[in-house]
């Protein structure tokens, strides 16, 4: 199947529930939201919100602050886990128990186990006498210093270990955002617990990598499934799945090479490209024309900087760990799209003191745009929605271009 630049862009916001507007309510439709993204990609940075609120609150009307925490460790619906940290469906853990036991048995973790043995253990059985902890009840006068991005206690690596490798799991985020552990099973269901055969895992864990992107190249499959496997041994697979119809091949307009999309996902594009909305996709209010919505640095739409370069001439780059000489736009930028297109982005921070959302610098793609009415309604609409979402009293737009006209 071959498609277009515009059938591409919308297929990828279409998916991930982003166009042509909101279809989830509540926290019922934050179920519904994440489930859908496949990954909820979370980061403790909170500059206006966290990453993760912000990705939810551009598809879901009325969603609050946190109600991905609520859904997780609340009403265990979700659980988080992996080096890529991201929350996923409590059902799906018996896939990732597989690759949990393969980081255990010869993968990342097992460098852990041979350094920090003794440490592992002490901290295992402190875990089973307490119930719960995190790695602040350690006082570094207590423990080995050690230089690593995973903390510089031996306890932090010690229980870092201990969930990478599925013996605990995150109970729940403190008010700091850290985490607090438990023993697996005092989180988890049992059967949530059981392991899925390696062959199911992987077939799963492959074709999810490939709904949560839209369609793919199937690259990083050995990081996925935490385990080496060769070029025959994949393109075996990918023949496997296409011969049945789970998989299909896509040429599309702006890449070079031929991607696949999953099976189910064909009616849409076929929708797509006859010029209809898919069904299921239609909004509940307004649509991404009619308003524009803002993107979570960490969106799953433009997490490959090379695919959105090309089909959407947006080049985003999260500049949060730039040095400030060295940022072209600013520290945390979010991406502004309206209809099927980013047209611009813009730089803020809440000011929590008077719960003022100042906004810092805003740039459209085509400058031309700012005289455009229906840009600038657009924007108004979104705006008044974010300040909303994030509970802010008011709006300093000083420094947006006054024909914007940016008030809420």
């Amino acid at each position: 199947m071959r498609i277009s630049r515009d059938v591409a862009r919308r297929f990828l916001l279409g998916r991930q529930g982003l166009w042509p507007g909101r279809r989830w309510r509540g926290i019922r439709g934050t179920d519904q939201a994440m489930r859908t993204m496949e990954h909820l990609q979370l980061d403790p940075l909170q500059v206006i919100a966290r990453a993760q609120d912000l990705a939810l609150q551009s598809r879901v009307i009325d969603y609050r602050l946190d109600d991905w925490a609520r859904l997780t460790y609340d009403k265990r619906h979700f659980f988080e886990w992996g080096g890529w940290l991201a929350v996923r469906p409590i059902d799906e853990l018996p896939y990732y128990r597989v690759v949990m036991r393969r980081e255990r048995t010869y993968g990342r973790m097992w460098p852990y186990m041979q350094e920090h043995g003794g440490a592992i253990d002490e901290v295992r059985q402190i875990l089973r006498k307490r119930g719960e902890m995190t790695n602040r009840d350690f006082a570094m006068a207590d423990r080995t210093r050690v230089e690593s991005y995973r903390g510089r206690k031996d306890s932090a690596i010690a229980l870092y270990y201990l969930w990478r490798t599925g013996e605990a799991m995150v109970k729940r985020r403190s008010q700091t955002f850290e985490r607090v552990y438990a023993l697996s099973e005092a989180v988890a269901p049992a059967a949530a617990l059981e392991e899925a055969t390696d062959a199911d895992a992987d077939n799963f864990l492959l074709l999810k990598g490939v709904g949560a992107a839209g369609f793919s190249r199937l690259l990083g499959a050995k990081w996925t499934l935490e385990r080496d496997i060769y070029t025959a041994e994949l393109k075996a697979w990918r023949e496997r799945m296409l011969g049945d119809g789970t998989l299909f091949e896509l040429e599309i307009e702006g890449l070079s090479q031929r991607h696949v999309a999953l099976g189910t996902d064909r009616p849409a594009l076929e929708a797509l490209a006859a010029g209809r909305v898919p069904r299921g996709w239609k909004p509940l209010e307004a649509t991404t024309t009619e308003e524009a919505t803002f993107l979570s640095p960490l969106d799953p739409v433009i997490a490959d900087r090379n695919r959105t370069r090309a089909l959407f001439d947006f080049d985003y780059k999260w500049e949060v760990y730039d040095k400030v000489e060295k940022r072209k736009f600013g520290y945390y930028v979010l991406p502004i799209l309206w209809g099927d297109r980013l047209v611009g982005r813009f730089d803020a921070k809440l000011d929590r003191a008077s719960m003022t959302l100042v906004i810092l610098g805003l740039w459209l793609e085509d400058q031309q745009l700012a005289d455009d009415a229906a840009l600038a309604a657009a924007l108004r609409r979104g705006m008044g929605r974010f300040v909303t979402f994030l509970g802010a009293s008011s709006l300093d737009a000083r420094a947006v271009d006054p024909r914007l006209e940016l008030l809420v």
